[in-house]
């Protein structure tokens, strides 16, 4: 996994990562959103839905342990073994909205990421056991917390930008 050597760079990659993703999905048509194509697993309302519904979590996460609530993760419904029913509840929650709303929803939460991020020192960002949150979470590895940010954006934005790209080649066919 890339590591950063500050939180300037941590918020420069996922600002790169997050413009050329956010960016693929501004000539996709309204009525194509819920378009099924061969080859690829989601549809661009269900791609979004997937960031918009980690994002959420991620933030979630941080503001459940800063009010000293028990932080479930990867949430309050699900656990680590039930990811793909928790991706279906992505898609049952947040598929249904427009793109414009989806992707509003995601530029808000990626704003407020970054808000999150300058708000930890640079030691709660990059040394362990600085979050109960991020312990628990794994535990047979131990991770910073700005692992899981960058899982939760860099990662799948590049990943997920892939995936749209091939669903707008191939949904003419």
């Amino acid at each position: 996994m890339r590591s950063y050597e500050n939180k300037v760079e941590l918020k420069n990659e996922i600002k790169k990562s997050f413009e050329k993703y956010i960016t693929e999905f501004d000539n996709i048509p309204e009525e194509l959103k819920d378009k099924r194509v061969a080859e690829v697993d989601r549809t661009p309302a269900e791609n979004l839905a997937y960031q918009v519904g980690w994002t959420n979590l991620l933030l979630k996460w941080e503001e459940d342990e800063k009010n000293g609530l028990e932080v479930k993760t990867p949430s309050d419904k699900f656990k680590w073994n039930q990811l793909g029913e928790l991706y279906q509840w992505f898609t049952e929650t947040y598929a249904h909205r427009s793109l414009k709303e989806l992707k509003k929803q995601l530029i808000n939460n990626i704003e407020a990421i970054y808000v999150m991020i300058d708000a930890f020192t640079e030691e709660e960002l990059f040394q362990p056991h600085m979050r109960k949150w991020a312990d628990e979470a794994t535990k047979t590895a131990t991770w910073e917390v700005y692992k899981f940010i960058h899982v939760n954006t860099v990662a799948p934005f590049g990943t997920f930008r892939t995936k749209i790209r091939k669903w707008k080649k191939l949904q003419n066919d």
